[in-house]
């Protein structure tokens, strides 16, 4: 098995964020190649760990990292959570964490198409079934591609860039990674191409619209919460600022106590916090980490620990 799999971020904090019990039981909503599931699933004497992944590459490397430790590995999307410790006897659980990343092993994958440094079909489906990357640049309309770009990739070149895109496919369909990184380059202006690639902007963006990731992680976030038992803690790495606005603004949401109008003189509403902050701060890489593995140096770590349901009667 290829070690560049197995690089898990932040994985000190995070164990330490999820505070493992020995008895506890875990799910690992993304487990990549098992990295951070081996480390908590290792803590384990009679608890247990679930880890769950949408891609089949994942699935086969997870379970071959878990073999002979207390883990159910399982192929479904973090979104299903809920469905699947239900079906496991297991509606609530002592933590649960999310990594938001793409894998190493994705990256390095030319025929996953991912990356823009390396030829490829131009895929980037996680599960490996669906709408690719392929099919939305070359059936979407200007507008509705620059509106990918500029929404989730922050792209300031999204309308030039849609266009161009638009231009070329007329010509021959787009069908690979370095076309369409090509394309992409020759669309911006030469000092948006000094620095980092042109391409990666409107990568993640592409990327972000083919597996849903933001339209799925509000509800998702809300759901892992709804399968925490009391005192059960959230864990969730992201890697762009898109992704962490999310996750800040739900947890914020978590830790909210008294709703009521500011207008009123007392809290008439009872309501508790039902979650607590656990990190007032995002946890980032240490230098010494960010020199072993690079692509650590835009991942950011939060935790809420739950106290009552989100909605009490």
């Amino acid at each position: 098995m290829d070690r560049t799999y197995h690089i898990p971020v932040l994985l000190d904090p995070v164990l330490e964020a999820l505070n493992i019990k020995e008895d506890g039981i875990y799910l690992d909503g993304t487990a990549g190649g098992g990295g951070h599931s081996f480390a908590i699933a290792s803590k384990l004497k009679d608890g247990h760990l679930f880890s769950l992944d949408q891609d089949p590459d994942a699935i086969l490397e997870a379970s071959a990292r878990l073999k002979g430790l207390p883990a159910t590995v399982i192929q479904s999307n973090f979104s299903e959570m809920d469905l699947v410790l239900k079906e496991n006897g297991h509606p609530q659980v002592d933590g649960i964490l999310l990594d938001l990343g793409v894998s190493s092993h994705q990256l390095d994958a030319g025929e996953r198409g991912f990356s823009y440094h390396l030829e490829a079909p131009l895929d980037m489906r996680m599960s490996q079934s669906g709408t690719s990357a392929e099919d939305l640049v070359n059936t979407l309309s200007a507008n509705d591609l620059a509106r990918i770009f500029r929404d989730w990739g922050e792209e300031k070149f999204a309308k030039p860039i849609a266009n161009a895109i638009v231009r070329e496919r007329a010509k021959e369909p787009i069908q690979t990674t370095t076309k369409l990184a090509d394309i992409i380059a020759n669309a911006v202006p030469a000092a948006a191409r000094r620095d980092k690639h042109p391409a990666r902007k409107v990568f993640q963006a592409l990327r972000i619209a083919v597996n849903h990731e933001l339209e799925l992680l509000p509800k998702a976030l809300e759901t892992a919460f709804t399968c925490l038992k009391p005192g059960g803690r959230l864990a969730v790495i992201t890697f762009h600022s898109l992704e962490d606005r999310i996750v800040k603004e739900t947890f914020n949401e978590f830790k909210t106590g008294c709703i009521c109008p500011p207008q009123f003189p007392v809290c008439v509403c009872h309501r508790t916090p039902p979650a607590t902050i656990i990190l007032r701060k995002p946890v980032t890489a240490t230098e010494e980490e960010l020199k072993e593995n690079p692509r650590s140096r835009s991942a950011k770590l939060r935790c809420v620990e739950k106290n009552h349901e989100l909605y009490k009667d």
